[in-house]
Formats: C-alpha cells, structure tokens, sequence
C-alpha cells in the first residue's frame, strides 16, 4: 500500500514533537526568516540613494549654529566606512520590509501547539503584528530628531559637533527597532488571553506593576534615554496595553456567557476535544490510503 510522508502538523496534531523536532523547526523558521531578511536588504541596497536621504532627514533638522558652516552634515571616518553604511540601511531595509515574514515564523513556531481551533488567531496576529510594527518605526522616526536637539544642544557654544555616520545610523537602528518591537508586546497579550493562556482578571490585577514596567523599560531601553524619547515610547505603549486589556475583557466575557461544551458528559462520553483528535487522526489515515 503506498504511503505519503506526511507532515509535522499532521503526524502530530496537536503539537506534541521531540526535543530534536523542536530544534528542527526553530532552524526551518529562522532559515525563512533570513532569506526574507536578505531579500528585504537587497531591495535597500539597490534603492539606496533615497533611502539614505529619507533617514538622515531627522539629524538635518537639528539646530544649526552646532554643525560646521551652520550645514550639519555626518562625518564619514574610515575608509571602509561607505560599504557598512550601504550594508547597514541594507539591514535596516531588510528588517522593515522582510517584518511580514519573520513575525510569521515567530508566531508559526508557537502556533503548532495550540489547538486546531486555536490556530486561526494566525491571521489575526499577522494583519495586527504588521501594522504595529510599522507604526512603532514611525513613532520613532518622528521623534529622532527631538532626543538629537537635547543632547547635541547641551554642547558649549563655542563647540563643532561631529557625528559619525555609523554612530548616527547605530542611533536610527536601535530606536526603529526598540519602538517596533515595543509596539508588539500589547499583541502578545491579547493573543495569550485569546488562547486561553492570560486572563482579563490577571491582566487587571498587573496593571500598576505593568504601567510601572513600561516606564522603567521605555527609560532603559531607548538609546538616548532623554525624558522626551522615553515619554513617546512609553506613553503609547500604555495606550496599547490599555486597548489589550480591553479586548481581552470584552473575550473573557463573551466565553463566560459561551454554553460549557463538557456540560452534560458522562465520564465514559468522548468530549469535543476528543472528537477533534479522532478527526484529525481519520484525516491523517485517509491521507494515507
């Protein structure tokens, strides 16, 4: 009788694997991830004269009577210096455009041990991750320039400031990437309640440490660490955990009022849970034949 190979999910339906499928897996989605990743950096070295004018604009409009001439323009030190500039907004390109495909892998990693029933909140994950992601590299990209007026106005008035492409772009990457990622966490929330994992009731009960752990986090974790930067990161981000715990109350309470499915069932009755395994297990033996 010939026989299909036949995939994790379905040799597994729900999630259940070895430590070395595990590992396997993990090495599959970061593979993906980094083809998107250099994908993504192809289409930022290719398109780079724009780009490079788009994310040097927040440091041309930081006040003039610091930079040389009054024309504040960044330095470039080494030699070398041109092809890490070109590979650098490479990457950052790459990251930004390739957010689709990575977040994907992250979430398609976990995904596998939820339940079938559970696994549709992928594509809720996918259309919100996205545009979080983006908005958070946004927030940041307006804001640069104000972290750069503070620090760089607290030189003497008798001084030249001299930035470096390369710290400037270090500076650029790490407030896209920190606001981004920051932006995401909300989603994690609500997607943990969703699957039954984070309740509204522990949610409300964190609220003033969560509220206070933003604060420290946005004040550690942004680059310039000014009062401005860790207000804007922080204050939406409470915003966005506001909005999670919303969600998650309007959830948990539409499940409350759900009929309980186990209501009724004899010991010896199989259950809905059951059910979907024989399912799955009947679907995986017709494959087969």
């Amino acid at each position: 009788m010939p026989t299909m190979k036949l995939s994790r999910r379905d040799a597994a339906p729900e999630g259940r694997m070895p430590l070395m499928d595990h590992l396997r897996e993990l090495r599959n989605r970061l593979i993906k991830a980094i083809l998107g990743l250099v994908a993504g950096a192809l289409v930022g070295w290719i398109f780079f004269p724009p780009i490079w004018d788009f994310l040097k604009q927040p440091y041309t409009r930081i006040p003039p009577e610091h930079c040389l001439n009054n024309k504040c323009d960044l330095v470039v030190h080494g030699i070398f210096d041109g092809f890490f500039i070109h590979l650098k907004v490479a990457l950052i390109v790459g990251a930004i455009l390739s957010s689709p495909i990575w977040l994907y892998q992250i979430w398609a990693f976990v995904a596998p041990g939820l339940y079938r029933r559970e696994r549709r909140w992928t594509y809720v994950f996918l259309a919100a991750a996205v545009p979080l992601f983006v908005l958070g590299g946004a927030l940041a990209y307006l804001t640069m320039d104000k972290g750069l007026k503070i620090f760089i106005g607290l030189a003497p008035g008798d001084t030249t400031v001299l930035v470096g492409v390369q710290d400037y772009l270090g500076y650029a990457q790490a407030m896209l990437f920190i606001f981004g990622l920051t932006f995401e966490l909300p989603l994690f929330v609500v997607m943990l309640n969703l699957v039954g994992i984070l309740t509204h009731e522990r949610i409300r009960k964190s609220r003033r440490l969560l509220i206070f752990g933003v604060f420290v986090f946005a004040a550690v974790a942004t680059p310039s660490q000014d009062p401005f930067t860790m207000l804007a990161l922080a204050l939406p981000t409470i915003v966005l955990f506001e909005i999670a715990e919303l969600l998650a109350f309007f959830h948990d309470r539409r499940k409350d009022r759900a009929p309980d499915p186990y209501e009724g069932l004899s010991d010896d009755e199989a259950s809905p849970l059951d059910l979907e395994r024989i399912d799955a297990e009947l679907e995986k033996g017709d494959r087969a034949l």
